[in-house]
């Protein structure tokens, strides 16, 4: 298994009076001032019966010393051979028989709503769904939203504390609090991210080769953290659905001194307090260490929008620590004597997943930096989906102000002047239409929210791409 690529590192080196050549690459990865060419990797309806029914004419024995007499009307029904004239009738009647079995098994199904076997049915099926469960799930569709407040991880690493705000729908916005380190999360979509620095990624990203590639960045969380889906276990409108499904048991126990109704469901249980209104005291999460988390009702959702819509905008090109990418060598396009910008291309194969097709949506995101006798000159950002084939050669141009100057500097001055790149090879979870998607998604129910009468447009947010540091 591979992991993501280190800060891969070519030089350049233009000449006296003008910007060119090579040097020597660090970190066992050599670039070049040209390009290098990357090689692209009837059912049965009783035959039998059917063919009986048309028997043959059975003969009749004539009696000695003349031709048999025509038998009385009465005896024409009686054949001599009876056998054969009995496999006829037999033949005939098992098809009549199929279709009076069928009309019977049809008026048995008719009159079975009383028999035992419907009686046996019913005493088996579940009980209805209580009626504080209903009341409780109304409840919970008309409030505007839920703050959560509780400890995720109590064993093993150091504990982390959760605080989120999250609306009916399931966008939150909160902080990861690990000792005296408080950091910035929010979960919308179907993912939770956080921005965070290195030391919780080696702390907590355990499946991660190359915390640095995540950290003080938005980048999806680690499998472990939060260790649940936080749209589908703690939103309101969830929630709602999975009071549908509660059955009807009264037996109550103690949540915090309240008697409280226990609902149970594969992701979670929930605590509802018995006496009307049936208010959710408790999520118990199902997962390592059980995390339990308190509940209150949030009326006021303006503070929250406010927080979660410009983070949700700075989600544009947030990595994705479950995707990662084999670098290959690192090269310069178009760089020398180019005073408006400099080219950084990157060969990657996807290593993780290393089973089975590419999953649906893959993005690589290639983050470069290029620098100057110690001096960073501007940075860079490029993406691709992932192809079936598993190989891909990204690229990104610098076009900053410094890059210009240091080569108009360098073409004027005699001598050889030399730069350098480093790149980082990244899984991509988000690209600027994505977040526009999200950003929409989130007006909206801000808009829903809102009194018709007091309704303001939704704050202008950019999600362009901002300079990325490898």
């Amino acid at each position: 298994m591979h992991g993501p690529a280190d800060a891969n590192v070519a030089h350049g080196t233009p000449g006296a009076g003008a910007a060119g050549g090579s040097g020597p690459a660090s970190g066992g990865m050599h670039g070049t001032g040209e390009p290098p060419v990357v090689p692209p990797e009837p059912g049965d309806v009783l035959v039998a019966g059917r063919g009986m029914q048309s028997t043959e004419p059975v003969a009749m024995e004539p009696p000695a010393g003349g031709p048999a007499p025509a038998p009385p009307p009465q005896q024409r029904q009686e054949a001599p051979k009876k056998e054969k004239k009995s496999r006829a009738w037999l033949a005939v009647g098992a098809v009549a028989a199929v279709v009076v079995l069928a009309g019977g098994a049809v008026a048995f199904a008719l009159r079975s709503d009383g028999d035992g076997r419907d009686a046996e049915r019913e005493r088996k099926a579940d009980p209805p769904v209580a009626s504080w469960a209903l009341e409780a799930g109304r409840d919970l569709q008309a409030v505007p939203g839920l703050q959560y407040e509780g400890t995720l991880r109590g064993t093993g690493a150091q504990a982390v504390r959760m605080r989120l705000k999250m609306t009916r729908s399931g966008a939150a916005t909160g902080r990861l609090v690990v000792g005296a380190r408080q950091y910035d999360m929010v979960a919308v979509g179907d993912a939770t991210y956080v921005k965070a620095d290195v030391a919780f990624w080696r702390q907590y990203g355990s499946d991660t080769a190359h915390p640095e590639n995540y950290a003080d960045r938005w980048s999806k969380t680690p499998k472990a953290m939060p260790g649940f889906d936080v749209a589908k276990v703690l939103a309101p409108e969830a929630i709602a659905e999975a009071l549908t499904k509660a059955k009807g048991g009264t037996s109550t126990e103690n949540v915090g001194g309240t008697p409280a109704y226990r609902v149970k469901t594969a992701k979670a249980h929930y605590f509802f307090s018995a006496a009307a209104p049936h208010r959710l005291l408790r999520v118990q999460v199902a997962g390592k260490g059980d995390p339990s988390l308190t509940v209150a009702k949030l009326t006021r959702l303006a503070p929250v929008f406010a927080e979660l819509r410009p983070r949700v905008a700075a989600l544009v090109g947030a990595a994705d620590p479950t995707v990662r990418f084999r670098a290959g060598r690192l090269s310069f396009i178009n760089c020398n004597e180019n005073v408006s910008g400099c080219t950084v291309s990157v060969p990657a194969t996807l290593t993780v997943p290393e089973d089975g097709p590419v999953p649906d949506g893959t993005r690589a995101q290639l983050r470069a930096a290029i620098t100057a006798e110690g001096r960073l000159l501007g940075t860079c950002t490029g993406s691709g989906l992932v192809p079936a084939n598993r190989s891909l050669v990204l690229r990104c141009t610098v076009r900053s102000p410094a890059w210009r100057a240091w080569m108009r500097q360098a073409r004027d001055t005699p001598g050889e002047h030399a730069y350098e790149a480093q790149a980082r090879v990244v899984g991509q979870a988000l690209t600027a239409a994505d977040v526009a998607k999200l950003l929409a998604r989130l007006d909206r129910e801000r808009a829903a929210l809102a009194p018709s009468r007091s309704r303001s447009p939704a704050p202008k947010t950019s999600v362009a791409v901002s300079p990325a540091r490898p």
